[in-house]
């Protein structure tokens, strides 16, 4: 089979071009990023690059949550998703599988499932809702196409410098300060099972929707816990009420927009960090996919990898 991958070069398409590779398909890297650069925005090169493909993997996306101006997110997000459609139609490519992000979900919503209603907090949300939908307008042009949408929640592993890393990373160098009690649960992806249930995807018969995640959640405080178990570092015991930190994370807001530099703490990671975010993902369970890893072996997978053997940046 001929795969295209957009965002190829990523943390999570690096991951997945391994997969791949394990069973010889022939793989396309689309990245602006890589040896042989192609921008999903140029719709020509996009139309040659994804010649001959049997499926797309649309992986490639405006992800942080410090982009200026805001627009790049509807840009690359979906405008980009409206070029994969279109290379698609060009090519005669019938399968499109997308990461989405369970962000189209509101803030603090109760553990929602596919079928509950969409409501972003932010622009990355809305851009991918946006995404989904242009996916949707091309799957119902013809009967056979077939768009697999994958929601995942946040995903860490190796090598990824995310939210995740910055956490560990501050537990690591002692600079990390607990903001409120911790109880809210944080729905947790392994790049390492997103890879495979992607990988699994390709087998998809139909149209199908999916939140990702690895269960069972986990508490932030027992995340925090692990963490510095893993580490073999004593916890603190000081704990910094959640309307101090958000105040001090719009202070910094301001601070960055008058700079145009980056800082690790702002209102939205604040909002984030302590929201509960745990979302249903039984679907998933239902195609017989079987995870290889739990939260926790990722997570010492990580530290092991990034933290214990002079990788840190």
């Amino acid at each position: 089979m001929k795969i295209a991958i957009t965002g190829g070069s990523g943390f999570i398409g690096s991951r997945l071009y391994k997969e791949f590779q394990k069973d010889n398909h022939d793989i396309k890297i689309i990245d602006k990023a890589h040896s042989d650069p192609v921008n999903i925005l140029e719709q020509e090169k996009l139309n040659i690059a994804c010649a001959g493909c049997d499926v797309i993997i649309h992986l490639a996306a405006a992800h942080r949550d410090d982009i200026f101006p805001r627009s790049i997110y509807y840009e690359e997000n979906g405008g980009g998703t409206l070029n994969i459609t279109k290379a698609a139609e060009y090519n005669d490519i019938k399968h499109i599988v997308f990461t989405s992000s369970v962000a189209v979900y509101a803030l603090n919503s109760a553990a929602p499932d596919e079928k509950s209603p969409v409501d972003p907090f932010n622009d990355y949300g809305k851009s991918k809702l946006e995404a989904e939908e242009h996916l949707r307008i091309w799957e119902a042009q013809s009967e056979d196409r077939i768009a697999t949408i994958i929601r995942p929640v946040v995903v860490f592993g190796e090598e990824n410098r995310g939210n995740v890393y910055n956490l560990i990373n501050q537990i690591s160098s002692s600079k990390f300060f607990m903001i409120g009690r911790g109880d809210n649960k944080k729905s947790m992806a392994y790049v390492g099972n997103v890879a495979a249930f992607i990988k699994h995807c390709l087998n998809e018969k139909k149209t199908n929707l999916y939140n990702y995640a690895d269960k069972p959640d986990l508490k932030t405080k027992d995340l925090i816990d692990t963490i510095y178990k893993k580490l073999n570092r004593s916890k603190p015991s000081l704990v910094i009420p959640y309307w101090f930190g958000l105040l001090a994370g719009y202070g910094f807001d301001v601070l960055a927009k008058i700079t145009g530099k980056t800082f690790p703490i702002s209102s939205i990671r604040i909002k984030k960090f302590c929201a509960d975010t745990s979302v249903i993902a039984e679907k998933k369970d239902q195609t017989g996919f079987d995870p290889q890893y739990t939260l926790a072996d990722g997570v010492e997978r990580m530290i092991n990898h990034d933290f214990k053997t002079g990788n840190k940046a």
